[in-house]
């Protein structure tokens, strides 16, 4: 089993678990200790792995941090654990006065589902604000697993990881930024957009009344390479024209829709596609997208919706036609929840084959 074959099966774990665990020493026993025995340490060898390692701090003696990871008998790491249910925000804190006083490199902060890993990239022997390596269990993405497994016990070198960190932290920083400039973009963002295709004054007025159209640019602009990406991949077509317009169209005027396509919502088609491609060539999957849901449809075909997707601020739901072709629903924790739902989608769209 490879290694990301093991991060996706100790997600799967961790998904079952954690509704079950209330206390911090349970998540420590069942998420956080297991997680570390799969990256390859002995995690009940006390010269190796040790819990309630004293660090003093300043005046206070005998302070405690959860776990210290010695390699090759040096202290490398400082791990500090938190209840599955505990917000990681509050906590940093603690693993900072940690870090200044002992000579670990690196620094991970956890509830068992989020991990932060930290260092003293900005100043030597004190730990950075932010981390370099954040990710969630639950919700991995493909190009954080190699960051990961630098962390494994047989491949494990500082000087390696360190070289990566600066780049990883700045980048995973700006794409925090240009996220946040997608969902609600600044005056300076607009003001750069607006430098060489508005020959006016970038009044105030003029930011305000453009920040909607910026907003929209952004992701339309994103949803046009991930169009061509799963062009590319699948190769068939992504989307009817319908899709994209309002009913207060005219001919005479430019297309108005209050529809913005997701990268969660293309995702979704990009799935449910790679899922029924024994069953009905990619060809003929289309979507339609509509400001209450996302549809994934047959040969186009309004009448012969496969399943249909919603995502909303608080839950994202499923819902796939059942043999009276009515709508049943399925909670989704994530999109990559549809995989769970193969069966179902080939029923739908067979009950189609066979008409």
């Amino acid at each position: 089993m490879d290694f990301k074959d093991k991060i996706i099966q100790f997600s799967k774990r961790v998904q079952s678990m954690k509704d079950q665990i209330q206390t911090e020493e349970a998540t420590k026993t069942a998420l956080i200790m297991p997680f570390f025995q799969m990256l390859g340490y002995d995690v009940f060898n006390p010269m190796e792995f040790v819990p309630e390692y004293t660090a003093d701090v300043g005046i206070k003696k005998g302070e405690k941090i959860d776990y210290a990871i010695f390699l090759d008998g040096e202290l490398s790491i400082l791990l500090e654990a938190k209840a599955v249910t505990e917000d990681l925000e509050k906590h940093g804190s603690q693993l900072f006065r940690y870090f200044a006083t002992l000579p670990a490199r690196f620094g991970i902060l956890t509830n068992g589902i989020i991990y932060k890993f930290y260092t003293d990239l900005d100043a030597p022997n004190k730990m950075d604000d932010r981390p370099f390596l954040e990710f969630n269990l639950l919700d991995i993405k493909d190009n954080l697993i190699p960051e990961i497994r630098k962390f494994e016990r047989n491949t494990y070198n500082c000087d390696t990881i360190l070289t990566s960190a600066t780049e990883l932290k700045y980048t995973s920083e700006m794409k925090k930024i240009l996220s946040e400039e997608m969902a609600n973009p600044s005056d300076e963002f607009v003001r750069f957009l607006l430098k060489d295709i508005y020959p006016g004054l970038k009044t105030q007025t003029v930011i305000d009344r453009f920040k909607d159209t910026a907003s929209k640019a952004f992701h339309q602009f994103v949803t046009d390479i991930l169009n061509d990406r799963f062009k590319a991949i699948i190769g068939s077509p992504v989307a009817s024209d319908t899709a994209a317009t309002s009913e207060s169209e005219t001919p005479d005027s430019e297309p108005i829709s209050k529809i913005t396509t997701t990268i969660e919502e293309l995702e979704a088609f990009a799935i449910v596609k790679s899922l029924l491609k024994d069953i009905v060539a990619p060809s003929r999957i289309f979507y339609r997208d509509t400001e209450s849901y996302f549809g994934i449809l047959l040969d186009d075909n309004r009448y012969k919706w496969i399943c249909r997707v919603a995502i909303g601020k608080v839950q994202t739901n499923l819902f796939i036609q059942d043999e009276n072709k009515q709508a049943v629903r399925y909670p989704l924790e994530s999109i990559d929840d549809i995989y769970n739902f193969k069966p179902q989608l080939i029923e739908a769209v067979q009950r189609y084959l066979k008409e």
